[in-house]
Protein backbone atom coordinates (compact mmCIF):
# COMPACT_ATOMS: atom_id res chain seq x y z
CA UNK A 1 0.00 0.00 0.00
CA UNK A 2 1.27 3.43 -0.96
CA UNK A 3 -0.29 6.19 1.11
CA UNK A 4 -0.10 9.98 1.18
CA UNK A 5 -0.59 12.11 4.32
CA UNK A 6 -0.21 15.78 3.45
CA UNK A 7 -1.61 19.26 3.96
CA UNK A 8 -2.49 21.75 1.24
CA UNK A 9 -3.76 25.27 1.01
CA UNK A 10 -7.38 25.70 -0.09
CA UNK A 11 -6.11 26.23 -3.64
CA UNK A 12 -4.11 22.97 -3.64
CA UNK A 13 -0.54 24.07 -2.90
CA UNK A 14 1.83 22.25 -0.54
CA UNK A 15 4.32 25.13 -0.39
CA UNK A 16 4.21 28.82 -1.29
CA UNK A 17 5.94 30.44 -4.29
CA UNK A 18 9.25 30.50 -2.39
CA UNK A 19 8.92 26.90 -1.22
CA UNK A 20 7.90 28.10 2.25
CA UNK A 21 5.67 26.01 4.49
CA UNK A 22 5.34 28.24 7.57
CA UNK A 23 1.68 28.88 6.65
CA UNK A 24 1.00 25.23 7.56
CA UNK A 25 1.21 26.33 11.19
CA UNK A 26 -1.12 29.33 10.75
CA UNK A 27 -3.92 27.68 12.75
CA UNK A 28 -3.11 27.73 16.48
CA UNK A 29 -2.70 24.25 17.93
CA UNK A 30 -2.03 24.86 21.65
CA UNK A 31 -2.57 21.19 22.59
CA UNK A 32 -0.36 19.89 19.75
CA UNK A 33 -3.11 17.69 18.30
CA UNK A 34 -1.45 15.45 15.71
CA UNK A 35 -4.55 15.26 13.49
CA UNK A 36 -4.23 11.52 12.98
CA UNK A 37 -0.53 11.51 12.06
CA UNK A 38 0.45 9.11 14.86
CA UNK A 39 -2.22 6.59 13.86
CA UNK A 40 -1.20 6.96 10.22
CA UNK A 41 2.49 6.37 11.00
CA UNK A 42 1.65 3.27 13.06
CA UNK A 43 0.48 1.66 9.78
CA UNK A 44 3.61 2.60 7.82
CA UNK A 45 6.76 0.50 7.27
CA UNK A 46 8.84 3.22 5.59
CA UNK A 47 8.78 6.64 3.96
CA UNK A 48 9.54 7.49 0.34
CA UNK A 49 10.31 11.14 -0.37
CA UNK A 50 11.95 13.25 -3.02
CA UNK A 51 15.19 15.19 -2.70
CA UNK A 52 13.48 18.55 -2.10
CA UNK A 53 11.36 17.17 0.76
CA UNK A 54 14.42 15.44 2.23
CA UNK A 55 16.45 18.66 2.09
CA UNK A 56 13.55 20.58 3.67
CA UNK A 57 13.37 18.08 6.56
CA UNK A 58 17.16 18.23 6.99
CA UNK A 59 16.85 22.02 7.31
CA UNK A 60 14.39 21.87 10.21
CA UNK A 61 15.82 23.07 13.52
CA UNK A 62 15.09 19.76 15.27
CA UNK A 63 16.27 16.18 15.63
CA UNK A 64 15.53 13.75 12.80
CA UNK A 65 11.73 13.32 13.05
CA UNK A 66 11.32 9.77 11.70
CA UNK A 67 11.65 6.40 13.42
CA UNK A 68 10.96 4.45 10.21
CA UNK A 69 13.31 3.85 7.26
CA UNK A 70 13.41 6.75 4.81
CA UNK A 71 14.09 6.26 1.10
CA UNK A 72 15.04 9.39 -0.84
CA UNK A 73 14.35 9.46 -4.59
CA UNK A 74 16.78 11.54 -6.60
CA UNK A 75 18.57 11.30 -9.90
CA UNK A 76 20.66 14.39 -9.13
CA UNK A 77 21.77 13.77 -5.53
CA UNK A 78 25.07 11.83 -5.50
CA UNK A 79 24.88 10.67 -1.88
CA UNK A 80 23.09 11.24 1.40
CA UNK A 81 24.97 13.78 3.59
CA UNK A 82 27.13 12.01 6.17
CA UNK A 83 25.05 13.07 9.18
CA UNK A 84 21.93 11.42 7.68
CA UNK A 85 23.41 8.22 6.21
CA UNK A 86 22.11 6.09 9.07
CA UNK A 87 18.67 7.72 8.72
CA UNK A 88 17.98 7.71 4.97
CA UNK A 89 18.90 5.75 1.87
CA UNK A 90 19.26 7.18 -1.63
CA UNK A 91 17.27 5.41 -4.37
CA UNK A 92 17.58 5.78 -8.14
CA UNK A 93 15.74 4.20 -11.05
CA UNK A 94 12.15 3.89 -12.21
CA UNK A 95 9.42 3.87 -9.58
CA UNK A 96 8.69 0.21 -10.31
CA UNK A 97 12.39 -0.70 -9.80
CA UNK A 98 12.58 1.38 -6.63
CA UNK A 99 9.42 -0.19 -5.21
CA UNK A 100 10.73 -3.69 -5.96
CA UNK A 101 13.93 -2.90 -4.06
CA UNK A 102 12.03 -1.37 -1.12
CA UNK A 103 9.69 -4.39 -0.99
CA UNK A 104 12.74 -6.70 -0.89
CA UNK A 105 13.68 -4.85 2.30
CA UNK A 106 10.33 -5.98 3.81
CA UNK A 107 8.77 -2.51 3.55
CA UNK A 108 5.32 -2.72 1.96
CA UNK A 109 3.18 -0.01 3.58
CA UNK A 110 4.78 3.17 2.34
CA UNK A 111 4.25 6.84 3.17
CA UNK A 112 4.79 8.76 -0.08
CA UNK A 113 5.77 12.39 0.55
CA UNK A 114 6.77 15.41 -1.51
CA UNK A 115 5.07 17.13 -4.42
CA UNK A 116 7.05 15.71 -7.36
CA UNK A 117 7.22 12.29 -5.74
CA UNK A 118 3.46 12.14 -5.16
CA UNK A 119 2.84 13.39 -8.71
CA UNK A 120 5.18 10.72 -10.08
CA UNK A 121 3.42 7.97 -8.14
CA UNK A 122 0.03 9.27 -9.33
CA UNK A 123 1.22 9.28 -12.97
CA UNK A 124 2.10 5.60 -12.57
CA UNK A 125 -1.19 4.94 -10.69
CA UNK A 126 0.74 3.82 -7.60
CA UNK A 127 -1.18 5.66 -4.86
CA UNK A 128 -3.73 3.59 -2.93
CA UNK A 129 -4.84 6.14 -0.34
CA UNK A 130 -4.51 9.88 0.31
CA UNK A 131 -5.18 11.80 3.50
CA UNK A 132 -5.30 15.49 2.66
CA UNK A 133 -5.67 18.19 5.30
CA UNK A 134 -6.82 21.52 3.92
CA UNK A 135 -5.44 24.58 5.70
CA UNK A 136 -7.77 27.62 5.35
CA UNK A 137 -5.31 29.66 3.31
CA UNK A 138 -5.34 30.68 -0.36
CA UNK A 139 -1.72 31.00 -1.47
CA UNK A 140 -2.40 32.03 -5.07
CA UNK A 141 0.55 30.03 -6.35
CA UNK A 142 3.38 27.81 -5.27
CA UNK A 143 4.17 24.11 -5.43
CA UNK A 144 1.00 22.20 -6.33
CA UNK A 145 0.08 18.85 -4.86
CA UNK A 146 -1.29 17.61 -8.17
CA UNK A 147 0.05 17.78 -11.70
CA UNK A 148 -1.19 16.70 -15.09
CA UNK A 149 -2.16 13.07 -15.63
CA UNK A 150 -2.66 11.15 -18.85
CA UNK A 151 -5.90 9.69 -17.49
CA UNK A 152 -8.29 10.24 -14.63
CA UNK A 153 -7.84 8.46 -11.33
CA UNK A 154 -10.94 7.85 -9.24
CA UNK A 155 -10.88 7.98 -5.45
CA UNK A 156 -13.66 7.64 -2.90
CA UNK A 157 -13.81 9.79 0.23
CA UNK A 158 -14.09 7.32 3.11
CA UNK A 159 -13.61 9.71 6.03
CA UNK A 160 -13.78 13.42 6.72
CA UNK A 161 -12.87 15.25 9.93
CA UNK A 162 -12.49 18.81 11.13
CA UNK A 163 -9.57 19.65 13.41
CA UNK A 164 -9.11 22.79 15.48
CA UNK A 165 -12.47 24.05 14.10
CA UNK A 166 -10.66 25.14 10.92
CA UNK A 167 -8.74 22.33 9.20
CA UNK A 168 -10.68 19.88 7.03
CA UNK A 169 -9.09 16.47 6.60
CA UNK A 170 -10.36 14.02 4.00
CA UNK A 171 -9.21 10.44 3.48
CA UNK A 172 -9.58 9.06 -0.03
CA UNK A 173 -9.14 5.47 -1.21
CA UNK A 174 -8.38 4.55 -4.83
CA UNK A 175 -11.33 3.06 -6.68
CA UNK A 176 -10.52 0.91 -9.68
CA UNK A 177 -14.07 0.43 -10.92
CA UNK A 178 -15.35 3.78 -12.22
CA UNK A 179 -18.91 2.39 -12.40
CA UNK A 180 -19.01 2.17 -8.59
CA UNK A 181 -18.76 5.93 -8.17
Amino acid sequence: MNKVFIATSMDGYIADKDGGIEWLHSVPNPNNIDMGYGDFMSQIDAMVMGRTTFETVCGFDMDWPYQKPVFVLSNSLKSIPAEYRDKAELMKGTLKEILEEIHRKKCHNLYIDGGKTIQGFLKEDLIDEMTISIIPYVLGGGIPLFGELSERLYFECVDSKIYLDKIVQNRFVRKMNVNSI
